[in-house]
């Protein structure tokens, strides 16, 4: 299953909305410097969909606040 995410980065608070079954907007605290970011939203997400992290993959948009996620 693929999901689509709108990262915000920066953010004070971190959470994640839930638009629809494969839609999501995740912020996060962490700079997007080094993959933290990214780290940090698949941590999110997996907490937010009772999944371990290791089944949580970036699929595409590493460098972008628009990423595609594969649910392994």
């Amino acid at each position: 299953m693929k999901i689509n995410v709108h990262v915000k980065t920066k953010s004070k608070i971190e959470k994640v909305e839930e638009l629809s079954d494969d839609e999501f907007i995740v912020w996060v605290n962490a700079l997007p410097v080094d993959g933290k970011a990214n780290k940090r939203v698949i941590e999110l997400l997996a907490k937010h969909l009772k999944v371990p992290k290791s089944k949580i993959e970036l699929s595409t948009g590493s460098k972008s606040k628009k990423k595609v996620f594969k649910l392994l």
